[in-house]
This record gives structure tokens, sequence and C-alpha cells, in this order.
């Protein structure tokens, strides 16, 4: 760990020590060898497994606040076997002690997953949100087995959270999922905007419209740093609001003739109401297929951010109904194995099966990375005869991110000293700091593990800590670099050959080697692949030396080599090798 940021230590701070008033512009005096820094440990550089820190304080004795912590899905590409992926918070896990809060912007999985999983590492600080996220990050803890009662429920400004140096204020934002809100932090040097995920949409249907005028309000106190999403900075059009594509998709649903069933992300509840009252309007019947999401729905009914949601009937009561009157909601729209979607595309799913005629719509955008398999379950309901409706004319879908001229107009909103770009990988990082600074605003592209210090009148890198990705396999939290997922890859690639050795109590070998394997093809003749390598590893043995065969570790090499070996004379293929050496004892 790189500690050059953190040289001294302090007790933890107390929260609600009173910060300074807002907009103060931080100069630097005799005292203030304090300094702002921020530092991405995950989200910045990549699209997923947010997670922000914010420190005040002298350099090393730095106060810390937490901005979200959240996952990313594995592939079987990368990460075979590999349940979530998370940023390591390993940095402000050895400070936790210096750790006032988490702070939450919204209740997507890449913001809120990582919760449960961390929260002791973190040493089980307070969790700020507002109610609709609240409820899922409570969740998160429970199913982790952690203390749900570390949520604390909070409004929007003007109610603020005082912790250690920072006063900071929930600002409500437009967005794909419910009461999301950018963070407007004020610390002793200034002002800090937040903006987490966000669109300007003045019509959302369900969740808050932008309102220009707290956004001004805000501005008007002085902004010292606007850091910001930049996952759309590339799309040149303006964004649209979620209230253009009600009508397409009431047309299109009207229009089938069969069963008709649609998936989007589960948690946005708008898209879910969009789609739930087109089928009621054609006459359907509406089912949700899908724990997340009829889980979202009913959480926002229970915190108030719909009043209602088209009527819906159970799986178990849809099954006896005739299928051209139902309206089939499902999950799984990026492709997720276990999800309702791939169940249906695969056989049936609850007593459901898509049929010749049906029509299936796709009301989502593919997340990078999420391509192929998509495209797997398209194709595999286009084989059984269904017409697959995506979002290929953005006719049935619009993006919850801000585009380039909302960035710009947002730019001009807050009018900032400086920009700090995240949510987006390098290149969308680039991208938004050259937008920033031909308008005259200076940034600084900073991906994960950057150490940015904002005291100044420009954003510097200071210093460099070490971030990386940790694993959730099964019940466990791996290391990447703990050598399990890579020994999954190596397997998958190279097969396996599982060897065991016997030897005396004087250290020879008792009887021939057994060869196992796995994953590997067998060369053409009588003999398979494991009886040519035992043949091998006898000869080999018996012409070791000494200090071999006393040796675990040569004797081990010497199996690796020789069964390797065999492998590619025979079929082409260098295959792990797993030797399992014993050696007897006399009594």
């Amino acid at each position: 760990m790189n500690d050059r940021t953190d040289t001294q230590d302090t007790g933890r701070h107390q929260s609600g020590r009173k910060a300074k008033s807002r907009g103060g512009r931080g100069r630097r005096s005799g005292r203030s060898r304090e300094r702002l820094i921020y530092i991405p440990l995950g989200g910045a550089g990549e699209i997923g497994m947010n997670m922000y820190l914010y420190g005040y304080g002298a350099p090393g004795r730095e106060r810390f606040i937490m901005v979200d912590a959240g996952v990313t899905f594995p592939s079987m590409d990368t990460t075979p076997g590999v349940d979530l992926i998370m940023a390591d918070p390993g940095f402000i896990a050895e400070r936790a002690d210096r750790l006032e809060a988490i702070f939450v912007t919204h209740a997507h999985e890449d913001h809120i997953g990582a919760l449960g999983m961390l929260h002791g590492q973190l040493g089980y600080p307070t969790i700020h949100a507002r109610p609709f996220t609240a409820a899922h990050v409570r969740r998160k803890l429970e199913e982790a087995g952690a203390e749900p009662e570390a949520v604390v429920e909070t409004g929007p400004l003007p109610e603020t959270v005082e912790a250690g140096p920072f006063t900071v204020g929930f600002l409500p934002v437009s967005h794909s999922i419910p009461e999301s809100s950018a963070l407007v932090i004020d610390t002793p040097a200034g002002r800090i905007v937040h903006t987490g995920d966000f669109k300007l949409d003045e019509t959302p249907g369900v969740g808050e419209p932008f309102d220009e005028e707290a956004w001004r309000a805000v501005a008007a106190e002085g902004v010292k740093a606007l850091v910001m999403d930049s996952t759309n900075v590339f799309s040149l059009h303006p964004g649209r609001s979620e209230a253009v594509i009600r009508e397409p998709i009431r047309e299109l649903v009207a229009s089938a003739e069969g069963m008709v069933a649609a998936t989007t992300f589960a948690s946005n509840v708008a898209r879910l109401k969009t789609l739930a009252e087109a089928g009621i309007a054609a006459g359907r019947k509406v089912v949700l297929l899908g724990r997340a999401m009829r889980r979202m729905v009913d959480v926002a009914l229970q915190s108030g951010v719909i009043e209602s949601f088209p009527p819906t009937v159970s799986p178990e009561d849809a099954r006896d109904m005739p299928r051209d009157k139902l309206m089939v909601l499902a999950t799984g729209s990026q492709g997720e194995r276990r999800a309702a979607t791939a169940q249906l595309a695969q056989g049936k799913y609850l007593g459901f099966e898509m049929r010749e005629g049906d029509m299936f719509l796709f009301s989502s955008k593919t997340i990078p990375g999420n391509e192929i398999s998509v495209a797997r379950i398209m194709n595999q309901l286009s084989e059984k005869g269904v017409d697959v409706i995506d979002d290929g004319e953005g006719l049935y879908h619009v993006s919850g991110h801000a585009n380039r001229p909302d960035l710009e107009r947002m730019h001009e909103i807050v009018r900032p000293e400086m920009l700090i770009p995240m949510h987006g990988e390098h290149r969308h990082l680039r991208r938004h700091v050259r937008i920033a600074e031909e308008k005259g605003i200076p940034g600084v592209v900073a991906p994960n593990g950057a150490v940015v210090d904002l005291t100044g009148t420009r954003p510097e890198i200071v210093d460099q800590v070490e971030t990386g990705r940790i694993y959730r396999d099964g019940s466990e939290l791996i290391g990447a670099f703990d050598g399990i997922v890579r020994d999954r890859i190596r397997m998958a690639l190279n097969g396996l050959v599982a060897v065991a050795v016997v030897l005396d109590d004087a250290d020879d070998p008792l009887r021939e080697a057994w060869v196992e394997t796995f994953g590997l093809t067998d060369p053409e003749g009588e003999k398979e692949l494991a009886e040519h390598i035992e043949a091998d590893l006898d000869a080999a043995l018996t012409r070791a030396s000494d200090k071999v065969l006393d040796s675990d570790e040569e004797l081990e090499a010497l199996i690796r080599r020789t069964a390797r070996k065999t492998a590619e004379r025979l079929i082409g293929k260098r295959p792990e090798v797993r030797p399992v050496i014993s050696r007897l004892t006399m009594a």
C-alpha cells in the first residue's frame, strides 16, 4: 500500500463537528496546511463499481467520507465462476477510524451492491441515503448479516448531514431509478457537487424532474469542484425524456397478436409503469416475472415514490388466462443467465413459454460487455418464432445519463472552478476534460487511485494509492491477485492433469504414478492420454536422482515438466498439472 497520503494518524473525529460556511473558497493560511482531496477507488476509468472518497485535513490526517460502494458483474471470459466484482476498499479500510460516513446517491447495484459485504471492513460507519434508496441498502446489509440500523434516512436539501469537516446535502436529480440525488458537499475549502448518475429530464414520469432553479441556487453560493457523470459524453444529441417513449410503446403493444413479453432494468420503475400501462390499455393482464422486479415495485409503493401501479396478476393465476391477453414483464435485460428472460428463451419459466407469433421487447440499452449474452437470448427467442424488438431505432428506450449537450448545459448552470469527470472509461474522462477546458474550466483525468488535491485553483494529482478489485466467490471475498480466478482461466484454456505419486520411507516410488485428466482429448490409438503420461512419469521417476526424489519442490517440477511434455507431444496442449506427493514413514 502506498502510504504517502497517510504519514500520520489521529483518533476518530466525533461526527457532528460544525462545518465551515458554504461556498468558502479555501484560502490557505498558516493553519491551512490542511487540504481537500478526492480519491476514486472505483468508477473512474470504468463504468461500474463506483466508490469515491473525499478527504479534508492535514496530509496523512485527513477525515474522509465515502460516496457509494457498488459492484459490477463478471463474465465467463475473464472471471469464470465469480458472482460479483467490487472495488478493493483496502486504502480506506486501513483508515476506517477516520471514515466519518457513507453517502449513497441512488439504489443501482453499481452504487450500493458492495455495501453489505464491505460494511464491516469499513468499521461499520453510518450510511446516509434517501428513503427509497435506504430501503434497498438495508436489504443489502441484512442479506450480508450486517446491521440494517446503520442506515439513516435523509431528506433532500435543505436538510443536511454533518460528518466531520463535511456538511452534505442531497440534491434531487433525474435518472433511470427513483429518488436519485447529487451530493452537495461543503468543506472548509469550498463546495463540491458530486452529480452521481443523472440526466436532464423535466418529465420523468416517476421520480423528481430536473429542477434548474434548485441547481442554480446551489451554484450561486460558489462551487469549487464539479465531480461529474461522464457516461454519455460521446452522445452528441440532447438527451430525451422518459415521456417520449410512452406512446410508441403503447402502439407497439396494441399491435401485437400473441403474448407480449418485455424486459428492462428492474430498477427502472418509470419504464415498468409505462410498460404495464401499455399492457392494460391493450386489454391485457400484467404479470411480473422476477423477484427483483417485484421488489422494486413494492419498495417504490411503500416509500411513496409512486402512488399506484397498474394491477398485476400472479404467475399462477396467469397460467389459466388466454395467452393473447397477457403482458409479461421479465427481469434479465442484460442477458443474466438465471433471470426470467434467459429462462424464457431457453424453455419454460414458472409455466410460461414463448411461442411462434409472440412478441418480446427489449426496452433497454445493452451495457458494453453484455452484447454476446443478450444477442444469444435474442437469437434463442427468434428460433422459437418470436418477434424480437430491440431499441435499435431509439423508439422504446431512453438513457438515464446526460448526453454531451446536457453536460455542457450543466457546466453553464453550475459554473464550477474546476471539473473532475467520473463514471466513465478513460476515454470518457479524457473527452469530458477537453470539453470543460474549451469552456475555460480546468479539469484533470483522475482514474482509480489518483489522489487529487482540490484545494488550489486547479485540480492537481499529487499522489497515487493502490486500487484493485475483489471478488465475491460463493460466500467468500477473494482478491484479484489470489490466483483463484487465474487458475480457473488456465484450466479452462489448457485442461487439467492430476498426478498422484507415493514414495516409501526410503524416498523411492512405491508404485506407478496415478494420472487423471480433465478437459483434455485423448490421442489416436488404444491408449488414453492418462496412460501415456503415467508411462512417461514412471520412466522419469526411475531415472530421477536422489536429490530430486528427496525434495517435494524438485519432484513436483519434474512431474509438471514431464506431464506437459507428453501432452504437448500427443495432443498439442500444455495443461495445468497438479501433483500430489505422499511419503510413507515407518512407525
